[in-house]
């Protein structure tokens, strides 16, 4: 391993997935010599809190990366933002770590989930771009990888009960709001500008736009994804479904294989998985669930059992705080193997 420390920026430093990053990197020993962090002009002025310290944000320019020497910046302030500043650090010299949508499924750019496809990462010099996939999309896959290395996938059905947070801070703040006017009694005029509809006390069947085959884009996002990170086209439908909770990604699994499986075994596969840890003790009332998930680096998987009429399938349940696990600390464990492949040369 190299000695060297490198300088970090972090693109959309206030916001929800950019705070997540500061916090995932204050919590690891990462090679960091200096951190930057970059916002749009609109927050000038405004600080953030790193490792004890307050930090000016600095205003996210084209020449940014060239004056303060990035070598690695993880981009998360949307896509558009992506498609106009990445190709800057990229010239620069930097390593782009990019939590949106933008470059995901273009060919040349690598989308990394490191517990899955780490020897991708290799590719980054094609772009000088590496994708974060989609927050959904990573807690499945760390899940199926072990159980497609052993028994072969075939099928995979997953049903989603996405948090608001996977829609940014201000959907989050609607949730709120709109539970504290059903407490005071006046919900049926609370304002919905995040969602198409009440997110409070109720759930909605829709996340992102609807396409032509009628499936959603998020849904797509899944079958796409997945199927780039595993190099394995595999039969996937998805239900995405979003849910009046602050932070987790739940999912329901439905998995076949292409023999006979057994849940007892698959339990043992997954237990000794990376950065998966089995909550599956039902006689207890033990399972995955989005508020024991809050700040956590893992997987959560529970509700492991075989179906019961076909020897080839499992049916489980998975949870994952989707601002760590599916987007911050997906980006930082990607720095963190790039730094390591990059330190062994």
């Amino acid at each position: 391993m190299s000695s060297k420390r490198y300088n970090v920026a972090v693109v959309g430093a206030n916001g929800a997935v950019g705070e997540e990053i500061l916090s995932v990197l204050s919590e690891i020993d990462f090679p960091l010599n200096k951190l930057v962090p970059l916002a749009s002009a609109r927050s000038l002025g405004k600080t953030i809190s790193f490792n004890g310290k307050e930090l000016n944000i600095i205003e996210l320019t084209s020449d940014i990366f060239e004056k303060e020497e990035i070598d690695i910046a993880l981009f998360s302030a949307g896509g558009s933002v992506s498609a106009e500043f990445a190709p800057y650090a990229v010239k620069a010299g930097a390593v782009v770590i990019d939590n949106t949508s933008h470059y995901r499924m273009d060919k040349n750019v690598p989308l990394v989930v490191p517990e899955v496809n780490p020897e991708d990462i290799a590719k980054w010099k094609e772009t000088g771009i590496i994708a974060n996939p989609n927050c959904s999309t990573i807690q499945m896959v760390q899940t199926l990888k072990p159980l497609d290395d052993v028994y072969g996938l075939t099928r995979v059905d997953v049903s989603t009960y996405q948090a608001t947070s996977g829609a940014g801070k201000t959907a989050m703040e609607e949730l709120v709001t709109q539970m504290q006017a059903f407490f005071a009694f006046n919900l049926d005029e609370a304002e919905h500008k995040s969602f198409k509809h009440q997110i409070a006390l109720n759930v909605i069947p829709q996340i992102d736009v609807f396409e032509a085959n009628g499936y959603t884009k998020e849904e797509m996002k899944m079958v796409n994804e997945t199927s780039k990170i595993m190099h394995k086209n595999i039969p996937l439908s998805a239900t995405c479904v979003r849910v009046p909770t602050l932070r987790g990604h739940a999912e329901a699994l439905t998995l076949t294989f292409g023999c006979e499986v057994d849940a007892k075994e698959a339990r043992e596969i997954l237990r000794k998985a990376p950065n998966l840890v089995i909550l599956d003790k039902p006689e207890e009332a033990l399972y995955p669930m989005p508020a024991t998930c809050v700040d956590m680096n893992e997987t959560f998987v529970g509700r492991i059992r075989n179906d019961n009429f076909s020897k080839n399938m499992l049916h489980m349940f998975i949870v994952a705080d989707n601002l760590r696990v599916g987007a911050a600390t997906n980006a930082v464990r990607i720095a963190q193997k790039w730094v390591e492949m990059e330190g062994d040369k």
